[in-house]
């Protein structure tokens, strides 16, 4: 029983060593790729905005900026979680004053 189990973690192991070389070498092939086929923002976006005369300019907050943007995730969810906290028990507990009825047919 324990050679079975062994043999089953190998080849769990190795199947998962295999997956991950593949998605591996799959994502390093397909990276120039990346750079030649823009987003649909630079490809449509911009091209008819450009067209009607409004070009791309600075946003207001720039959150490609260092770790702007991961602080900003982090601050949505620590006020989340003080709200979620707050209202834990409202979230929780069951409504007092409803019934539950419970259909006693039997289906046939």
């Amino acid at each position: 029983m324990k050679i079975i189990n062994f043999k089953l973690q190998i080849t769990n192991s190795g199947l998962i060593l295999i997956f991950l070389l593949t998605t591996c070498h799959v994502s390093l092939v397909t990276a120039p790729l990346a750079a030649k086929w823009g987003g649909v923002d630079e490809s449509v976006v911009e091209k008819y905005a450009e067209e009607h005369g409004r070009a791309a300019r600075e946003p207001l907050i720039n959150t490609d900026q260092g770790d702007l943007l991961l602080f900003l995730f982090l601050l949505a969810g620590t006020v989340g979680g003080f709200i979620a906290g707050y209202y834990w028990k409202q979230l929780t507990e069951k409504k007092k004053g409803t019934k539950v009825v419970q259909d006693n047919s039997k289906a046939v």
